[in-house]
């Protein structure tokens, strides 16, 4: 998911989107733990995915708060 999608996301809706990401990511995890995955790839890019929503959560958090 690129960045600036999830810059129109409100915060309530980054939290939600970070958690599904999460939830996603921890079932491949599973998976991958069990057997190959075909594409590992995938778990790189989900990882970044959590990571670009709880930033961007946190960037507009803060903007609220200074406003």
């Amino acid at each position: 998911m690129k960045a600036s999608d999830l810059r129109e996301l409100s915060v309530d809706d980054l939290v939600a989107k970070e958690k599904d990401l999460a939830e996603e990511l921890f079932k491949l995890r599973f998976q991958h733990g069990i057997r190959p995955l075909e594409n590992t790839a995938k778990l790189r890019q989900l990882k970044k995915d959590v990571a670009r929503g709880k930033t961007l959560a946190g960037e507009k958090l803060k903007a609220e708060a200074a406003s």
